[in-house]
């Protein structure tokens, strides 16, 4: 049976420190939820969060907004520059750092540790019920013989496309987030195991506002 986020299962895990190897997400809506203008207009940043997990619900349709695969082709919720599909989303959770696969609608895990504390300097990132870390694999920019320069230029600008997303999802479901650059970077990717050719972007703690 896998894991999963609500109810009395989470609570036992996170006591327990257990960390499931995969998480399989339930299938995201893909319909309904609010407006488009109106969750523009209702778009806002939030660094108050109740110590609440999200539903598998919203977790599911969080990570398919951020970056899940839309399109029969592979294509995702949002656009790349040439279609280089270079960014990862990692999501820290009290069990531990998991890598969201959008193939298969799932998370992997691989630190079996907390990490949300170190995702961000000031304290609201450890009460987040998650933090998001963006992640670009610079080595799929080689691989399309693009240039240092451009993935310079197009790895912060996808990153923001997936925050937006975000942004817009939860003020969509009623949740807070923000996003945020004051990242110890170098620290983060010694925790995450990061090989070189990966480099953090943006952090951006999503969860339920506290009251």
């Amino acid at each position: 049976m896998f894991w999963r986020l609500g109810g009395l299962l989470m609570a036992f895990a996170c006591v327990a420190g257990a960390a499931e190897a995969e998480i399989k997400l339930v299938k995201p809506e893909t319909t309904g939820g609010k407006p488009l203008m109106e969750v523009i207009t209702a778009r806002k940043s939030g660094r108050s969060f109740a110590k609440k997990a999200l539903t598998d619900q919203q977790l599911s349709n969080l990570l398919y907004a951020a970056n899940g695969i839309s399109r029969q082709d592979g294509r995702r919720t949002v656009p790349t520059a040439r279609n280089v599909q270079d960014m990862d989303v990692y999501v820290a959770l009290p069990s531990g750092m998991y890598l969201y696969d959008a193939a298969s609608h799932s998370l992997k895990l691989k630190v079996a540790k907390d990490l949300r504390r170190y995702c961000g300097k000031q304290p609201f990132h450890g009460k987040a019920a998650l933090v998001l870390v963006y992640v670009s694999d610079l080595d799929k920019y080689k691989a399309m013989n693009m240039t240092e320069e451009q993935a310079a230029f197009y790895a912060p600008n996808h990153a923001g496309y997936i925050s937006q997303n975000v942004y817009l999802y939860a003020a969509s479901a009623g949740l807070s987030t923000v996003v945020c650059n004051m990242v110890d970077k170098p620290a983060l990717s010694r925790q995450m195991k990061l090989r070189p050719q990966y480099s953090i972007i943006l952090t951006q703690p999503v969860g339920v506002p506290a009251e």
